[in-house]
């Protein structure tokens, strides 16, 4: 099994190189699928990463999700479940041998009509975990994959054979060893139903002053309810969520729309700029005027 590993981790990191000659991440003639490249470890980017597969194919990488760090390379994989903030950062890369990964975006409607047709049962009395986790790729789970970015190379057959060998994919994914979050989300867990409509409030309304009570209300849940799953799930509070959306955005405003500082803060719901600054520095290491500098100059 470890040669079968080891040739199909070639294989794999072979394609994706072959079909993402530029450092970045890249669209592929196949729906829902991106391949990622970088030559040189990367500074650490913060994002909301939405529910997805990743695969690394060659190098590594690391994700900081609230206090809790996961580190992933080859041969296995990454799979978040639900929308989370978070710093993700390359970590082993070269030239000559690059980070190469390829995501795939996770549809929980495509992946119910999945479950119910194989019958596959959702863990029982199974408290929700962080909806972000790493686990090692099976050789089915690599094999589903490299027939998949095969597929760029015959474009005719990717109306056909893509919607399949993806569903394989997911298939592999429900029914391997590490299912219990994906089947958690697959069956519309009440509970993570109601997380994910809470998330879904704070993502339009982050501006807005923070209201536990009219989060609650959102995600039909009591206060006590909605902090200890929301916890479980993000690993954060609703607040703390907020604010790294919030964060998040200002940075986006500054470093995109070329925004001042204070009147960033003001746009994503901050009231006093000492504070905005205060809580700017502790998540991107740095004040807003000398981050910006920072990424503007490349350095």
């Amino acid at each position: 099994m470890e040669q079968t590993l080891r040739k199909q981790q070639s294989e794999l990191a072979t394609l994706i190189a072959q079909n993402s000659s530029t450092d970045g991440m890249q669209s592929t003639a196949i729906e829902r699928l991106f391949l990622f490249r970088s030559s040189q470890p990367s500074a650490p980017l913060h994002g909301l990463h939405e529910p997805s597969l990743c695969i690394v194919a060659q190098g590594k990488k690391q994700v900081m999700l609230a206090d809790n760090l996961y580190v992933y390379g080859k041969d296995e994989y990454l799979v978040v479940s639900i929308d989370l903030p978070v710093i993700g950062q390359v970590i082993e890369a070269t030239p000559t041998v690059p980070y190469l990964c390829l995501r795939l975006d996770l549809d929980p409607g495509e992946l119910s009509t999945l479950m119910m047709e194989a019958k596959l049962d959702a863990p029982a009395n199974q408290p929700l975990k962080p909806g972000l986790s790493v686990n090692p790729a099976s050789p089915q789970l690599l094999d589903a994959a490299i027939r998949l970015i095969r597929l760029l190379e015959t474009p005719q057959d990717i109306a056909i054979l893509a919607p399949l060998v993806v569903r394989e994919i997911l298939y592999r994914l429900l029914s391997g060893e590490h299912s219990a979050r994906l089947r958690q989300i697959a069956l519309v867990d009440k509970q993570l139903q109601a997380i994910a409509r809470a998330i879904n409030w704070l993502k339009w309304n982050y501006e807005k002053p923070f209201q536990i009570d009219t989060i609650a209300r959102e995600a039909r849940m009591s206060t006590s309810s909605l902090h200890h799953h929301f916890k479980s799930v993000t690993t954060m509070s609703p607040l703390q969520y907020q604010k790294q959306l919030r964060l998040q955005q200002a940075r986006n405003l500054m470093l995109g729309q070329g925004m001042d500082a204070a009147t960033a803060s003001y746009s994503v719901g901050y009231e006093s700029p000492s504070q905005f600054s205060r809580e700017y520095s502790r998540l991107f290491g740095a004040p807003p005027l000398r981050d910006i500098a920072r990424l503007k100059s490349g350095v």
